[in-house]
């Protein structure tokens, strides 16, 4: 209505006056130099504990701390190579892959934790595998050497006096490894959420024989090329705080924060949410704990494994392996 052009505003001002103080603020902004960014780009999977850097990526936190990021689905296998080759800057895997790659000439620092898995990576097998030892000559679908479900057997299979000679390996990645073991193909599959569901919802099909609350063995950390953090010495520390950040969002706003995850991955909320459940976020407090105490005894237990399993032909110094700096 015109007579609320000029309507008083409880401080005196004309409405009038008022826009024409806004306008002239909002053109004040958009000249204004935008905050530079850092580009990065950083190559991760459809794992569900890696879901809060999409959450970032999705609600502006990254831009907020100043980063332009772009995030690059890669499998585990090859993802050293894009490191390696600058294609990537920073990556998310776990902690032993962090070993086996800076073994193998790729070297990296790691700069916060991300996740550990309770439940949400683990072995289905058929029915009539009762254990372990009925696994001796039987066929595993798992992804290649260097990679977590490759590693995770190997870890079970010690615990239990076996060795990767004892099975078959057939090299699947977790995805297509789920499928194809629901529909009948292989003895046994290794995989993760949200893959590890499909056998959850398909009892017909097989069971799980153990997972990481059995054999807590995957912990996944973010890492980038010594290179780029010294070439961007707040990057390391903004990429870690968005982290933490994107956990404070997961927490105030779970429904929302569930559905901006799930749709990376063609779940629902809800469906997001039942695989979240089987893994552990770490925040900030969790992060400097990891990095005093469990972070250097697995590595090393890590890198035994690794080099008994043929991955790595010397042990890297596990101290080199990691910056922690930058949760602080």
């Amino acid at each position: 209505m015109i007579m609320c052009r000029h309507k008083q505003s409880k401080i005196g001002v004309p409405m009038v006056a008022r826009y024409g103080i806004l306008a002239g603020l909002l053109a004040s902004l958009a000249a204004a130099p935008a905050m530079a960014q850092t580009d990065v780009n950083l190559g991760y999977s459809g794992w569900t504990g890696f879901a809060p850097l999409t959450l970032a990526k999705e609600a502006g936190i990254f831009e907020k701390h100043g980063l332009n990021v772009t995030l690059s689905k890669i499998p585990q296998a090859s993802r050293h190579l894009a490191m390696a080759s600058g294609d990537i800057q920073c990556a998310a895997t776990t902690v032993e892959t962090w070993v086996a790659w800076t073994a193998n000439g790729v070297p990296a620092t790691q700069i916060f934790q991300m996740d550990k898995s309770y439940g949400a990576d683990g072995i289905a097998v058929r029915g009539d595998v009762a254990d372990f030892a009925a696994l001796k000559g039987k066929t595993v679908a798992a992804s290649a050497p260097g990679t977590s479900p490759y590693f995770l057997l190997a870890w079970m299979l010690k615990q239990n006096g076996m060795t990767m000679r004892d099975v078959r390996i057939v090299n699947m990645e977790p995805g297509p490894a789920a499928q194809a073991f629901v529909a009948g193909q292989n003895d046994a599959a290794m995989t993760y959420e949200p893959y590890l569901s499909t056998v959850r919802d398909a009892p017909d099909s097989g069971k799980i024989l153990a997972t990481t609350l059995d054999y807590p063995a995957v912990m996944d950390t973010v890492g980038c090329t010594p290179a780029f953090l010294q070439e961007n010495p707040e990057a390391g520390k903004a990429l870690a705080d968005s982290y933490f950040e994107a956990l404070e969002m997961i927490a105030a706003d779970p429904d929302k924060a569930y559905e901006i995850m799930g749709a990376d991955v063609n779940q629902t909320g809800e469906q997001f949410a039942n695989s979240a459940q089987y893994l552990r976020w770490q925040d900030k407090a969790a992060n400097a704990t990891f990095f005093e105490g469990e972070f250097k005894t697995f590595s090393q237990a890590a890198a035994d494994l690794l080099l008994e399993i043929g991955v790595i032909r010397e042990k890297p110094d596990v101290a080199t392996l990691y910056d922690d700096q930058y949760i602080k």
